[in-house]
Formats: structure tokens, sequence, C-alpha cells
């Protein structure tokens, strides 16, 4: 798998993205590919794979707050991010959502929305660990 086959690529930032990979893999079922770990042992570059996608993650700078803080600390972030949808989020195709839905709702995510059918196919959304927001979806057939 290499990003530089990949024309668009989702990069995330993180407070603590050691933490976002592991749990993005165990979670979502991503796959680590890359760490690049600075000397003060925070995340400078990191890679999670999935099909044929690669999203890029990172530790920015110290003074980052990541959403699920930013909405802590913020009534308007709060309000804006008081609905299920998607908010500077990444989608995410899966070739079974129904189980996809179901791992990751045991494993820990924060579910915004069940599954639903619509345009394109079934779907549902979901937070991370530090307040990321994540659609995955299972095309129609």
């Amino acid at each position: 798998m290499s990003a530089s086959n990949q024309q668009i690529i989702p990069m995330l930032a993180y407070e603590d993205g050691i933490a976002a990979m592991e749990w993005l893999c165990k979670v979502f079922g991503f796959t680590e590919v890359t760490r690049m770990v600075d000397e003060k042992g925070r995340l400078g570059h990191g890679e999670i794979a999935m099909g044929g996608g690669i999203v890029m993650l990172a530790e920015p700078t110290p003074d980052y707050q990541s959403p699920k803080h930013h909405i802590q600390n913020c009534a308007i972030a709060a309000k804006a991010y008081s609905v299920p949808y998607i908010i500077n989020g990444v989608l995410v195709y899966v070739d079974d959502v129904k189980q996809h839905y179901e791992d990751a709702e045991s494993n820990g995510a924060t579910i915004l929305s069940v599954l639903e059918e619509g345009y394109s196919g079934t779907r549902y959304r979901a937070a991370d660990l530090e307040g990321q927001r994540w659609m995955f979806m299972q095309k129609e057939k």
C-alpha cells in the first residue's frame, strides 16, 4: 500500500496520535502502515489503511485541541457538533457495514447514528476517541 497511489488523502490531527492509531485499528478495523515518532515520543507522521485507502495522522503541536476537547470548552463548537452528521470527517466504504457497525459499537466507538439506508447505500456515523467523525458506508449492489 502506498499513499502515492491515492489521489486524495485525509490528514487528521490528534492530541495523542499513537493512542488514536491504535484505537482506530482496534475499533474501526484499520491496519497500521507507518509510525514515525519524534524525540519527545509524539507522533510526527502516521498512516493507517483500509482496503485501498490510507489516512494520515499526526500530533501537530502541544497546543492542538481535539474536537472532543474543543466542544467541552466552546459553546459554539458544542452547538455545531450537536447534530449526528459528519463535520470535517472521513467517509470510508466497507464490505459489510452491519458487521462493521456492530464491531465498532462493541469496541467503544461513539455511535452518532444507527444504521440507515438511503442515497448511495447503507451507512452509520461514529466519533472516535478524540471526537473526529467518521461515516462508514456499504455501497448499494
